[in-house]
């Protein structure tokens, strides 16, 4: 199974210069989403997580299957405007525009082990505000896993030092 090649490159989107990495051949594909599942199922369970954090919106998908396969709870990480709880948020940067992130504040407890998961890694924007959100809840991140990581753009330096799993990347493709 070649994960690499069930993801489907499409250039000048959304904006002019950017490759969008689309992973909905990936989950098109049986075999490349169950194998990608397996990946992050095999590097997490046994090691103690209490939660599985899925960022908006890809990261809802594969996060999901994880904390079902591992038996614990999932908690969505959302776009603002999103969630009907008492929320907090964090606001950030993408390649192409800016946005703002959101969590519930009772979603999770000081001191749980969490896994933050989302679908791709480009500038870190994203991640780096899920960090920021969880950091602010006292949890104790494991790991940010990602499907993809575009490491010529150096998304992992604005993760503070959390640990980064990526399963495949795309440099300068």
């Amino acid at each position: 199974m070649v994960l690499k090649k069930s993801v489907r490159s499409i250039p000048d989107w959304p904006i002019e210069g950017v490759i969008f990495r689309d992973l909905t051949t990936l989950m098109l594909d049986p075999e490349a989403f169950s194998g990608s599942c397996d990946i992050l199922y095999d590097r997490y369970k046994s090691r103690n997580i209490d939660k599985i954090i899925g960022i908006d919106a890809r990261g809802f998908v594969f996060g999901a299957v994880l904390a079902y396969k591992m038996g614990i709870g999932f908690i969505p990480v959302r776009k603002k405007g999103k969630l009907p709880g008492e929320t907090i948020e964090e606001s950030y940067n993408l390649e192409y525009g800016s946005d703002t992130l959101e969590i519930h504040r009772d979603a999770i407890l000081e001191g749980e082990r969490v896994v933050i998961v989302d679908d791709l890694i480009a500038t870190g924007g994203t991640a780096g505000a899920t960090v920021q959100l969880v950091n602010k809840l006292g949890a104790d991140i494991i790991e940010c896993a990602f499907l993809i990581e575009l490491p010529d753009l150096k998304g992992r330096e604005k993760l503070n030092g959390v640990d980064v799993f990526a399963i495949m990347e795309f440099e300068g493709e």
